[in-house]
């Protein structure tokens, strides 16, 4: 399996980037210690939110549960009646991922469903044609995909159809702190602009819970698979080439952005190692940290010379061969991404 890996050190100061349940920073036991977490999925969505603004004619894909708004307004484009357009988007919503009984504001469907407008127009072309919901569902192939590179970079799972199903291309971990972190609490309080001079105390008190770390995150992208007939075989060579180079930017760019306004976590990573294996399957380089570190002078410099000790070992060990190696800062952006296209068919 032909594939890129992306292996980044980022350190990012008081900030709350992926909460759970209980409104506190996602936390994980890994190597007997707590460590700083953010899920894949988190950070995900803000590389996929990037991506978007970067390259907005390749990454057209939406994820969400009104799906019949748009196949609604397709059909009616198309000169179907009104009656017979709603009839039809519900049909087809319901056929792609089962429409919300319990949903009376907005027609809604159950689950997330991840579509591109380019889908939307096929689906709704089929459908005024047969009025066969079956037959309308076969209208989505990997043609559809040309406007979404998104749905086959990140995937999509349809259990109501198998045959809807795109494996996504790019694998993700964990984002973990190459240390162990305790959340903190933060307590604030806030001014009543218009309370009387004479009286005491805040108009408002509260405590909200933040951390502050340095990551090691990794991703990995199938350059095998991106190219082949089920995802973006239908895009020439240069249109893969500027979605692999969208998606690595956006990737070493995008920062979630939980509290961006209160707790601005958004910064640029510390170093990031590019590799292109022909071979075998992406090998991530967290175990560099397994041991946590423990520092009073900062982690940037070491977790670096970590992260290469590690690699060098693996590689000496293992035999890992590479057709490409590059990093960030020794080069810059530029010429990484550069090195890395020459690699995409």
């Amino acid at each position: 399996m032909k594939h890129l890996e992306l292996h980044i050190l980022q350190s990012v100061p008081v900030s709350c980037l992926n909460r759970d349940d209980l409104n506190s920073p996602k936390t994980a036991i890994f190597g007997g210690v707590q460590r700083a977490r953010v899920s894949s999925q988190s950070w995900k969505r803000a590389i996929r939110e990037l991506a978007k603004e970067m390259e907005p004619s390749l990454f057209k894909g939406e994820r969400t549960k009104l799906i019949h708004k748009p196949l609604l307004d397709a059909l009616l484009a198309l000169e179907l009646t009104a009656s017979e357009a709603d009839e039809g988007a519900k049909k087809i919503a319901d056929a792609l991922a089962k429409l919300d009984a319990k949903s009376t504001e907005k027609v809604k469907v159950t689950t997330l469903f991840f579509m591109s407008p380019l889908e939307i127009q096929m689906l709704a072309k089929a459908y005024a044609e047969t009025k066969d919901v079956k037959k309308t569902l076969k209208a989505i192939d990997a043609k559809s995909l040309k406007d979404a590179a998104d749905i086959a970079l990140f995937g999509r799972m349809v259990a109501s159809d198998h045959s809807l199903t795109v494996e996504g291309a790019a694998m993700f971990s964990h984002a973990l702190s190459v240390h162990k972190v305790d959340n903190e609490i933060d307590f604030f309080s806030a001014v009543d602009d218009l309370q009387d001079k004479s009286e005491a105390g805040a108009g408002m008190t509260g405590t909200l819970e933040f951390n502050s770390a340095t990551y090691y995150r990794f991703a990995a992208l199938n350059l095998d698979m991106l190219a082949d007939g089920h995802h973006l075989a239908v895009l020439t060579k240069e249109e893969r080439q500027s979605v692999v180079r969208t998606f690595v930017e956006a990737t070493i760019k995008g920062v979630p952005g939980a509290r961006k306004y209160t707790m601005n976590g958004s910064t640029l990573p510390i170093h990031v190692l590019g590799v292109v294996r022909e071979k075998g399957h992406p090998v991530q380089l967290v175990n560099a940290f397994e041991a946590p570190m423990r520092s009073t002078n900062g982690y940037a410099s070491k977790s670096v010379e970590l992260l290469q000790a590690e690699y060098a070992k693996l590689k000496e060990t293992w035999g890992l061969q590479a057709v490409f190696e590059c990093a960030i800062p020794e080069v810059g952006l530029e010429k990484f991404l550069d090195g890395i296209l020459a690699h995409v068919d």
